[in-house]
């Protein structure tokens, strides 16, 4: 296990309850995660997985509840000043810029990091992760492919230099090659960078690379335990990897 029991968690989630208008979706959701892991949440559709990283960034403000980034009371804050406390977001869905070069989406990464010369940096170590990015750096967003776009969005979210980076379904839609880089990257990224939560639809292939794991249901937790232990579990076999 990446992380010590005994230590502060760097993101803490504590009876988190958020809506969509009058539809509550999350009814006291509880989650826990430790410095250098890979922390995966899973469920069904409409479980509120993705729910729960927009109310840790502030894009939707929770009812009742509270979210901790180390020490620091976070609930509520406006996604910027998230970002700024050390938090990275990749959204679901491949957003880029699209009239932008590769080069540019990341630059744009890279707001809150004054220093040009650690932008920089930042952005070699992008350009090492994803080499594919680097034979594309100015290239017009809109023309690369899906998976293509789905690396510059990560590599966009680790431009700010995160302490901790929450990833929104980063295999969606991707063919079965992209797919399957995309979770060799996010294994090198718990292994030498910030600390990932990941929310993936892939719940087999995100339990097989993640330390701990998360299964809410309905917006509420269900089951909690070892990656691994929980992609061997019956009952969460029988719900929601399938039996065989």
């Amino acid at each position: 296990m990446a992380a010590e029991r005994d230590a502060t968690p760097i993101l803490r989630i504590e009876g988190l309850v958020a809506s969509y208008g009058a539809v509550e979706i999350l009814h006291g959701v509880d989650i826990a995660v430790f410095p250098g892991e890979a922390v995966s949440i899973i469920g069904p559709n409409g479980a509120g997985k993705s729910t729960v990283l927009k109310s840790v960034m502030g894009f939707l403000k929770p009812l009742n509840g509270a979210v901790w980034f180390g020490r620091t009371n976070i609930t509520g804050l406006r996604p910027d000043v998230v970002v700024r406390q050390g938090i990275g977001y990749v959204p679901q869905g491949r957003v880029v810029f699209p009239r932008m070069t590769v080069q540019e989406n990341l630059e744009m990464g890279g707001y809150t990091v004054a220093d040009k010369r650690r932008r920089r940096q930042i952005m070699e170590h992008v350009f090492a992760l994803f080499p594919r990015l680097a034979e594309r750096r100015w290239q017009m967003a809109a023309t690369l492919s899906g998976g293509e776009q789905q690396m510059l969005a990560i590599g966009r979210g680790l431009m700010s230099e995160p302490q901790l980076i929450l990833m929104d379904e980063p295999s969606l839609g991707l063919a079965p090659r992209f797919m399957e880089l995309v979770f060799e990257k996010v294994n090198e990224l718990r292994k030498q960078g910030p600390t990932v939560v990941l929310v993936e639809q892939n719940a087999a292939r995100a339990l097989a690379i993640s330390d701990r794991a998360y299964v809410l249901e309905l917006g509420r937790n269900r089951f909690t335990g070892v990656g691994r232990e929980l992609l061997e579990d019956a009952r969460v076999r029988q719900l929601y990897l399938g039996s065989q």
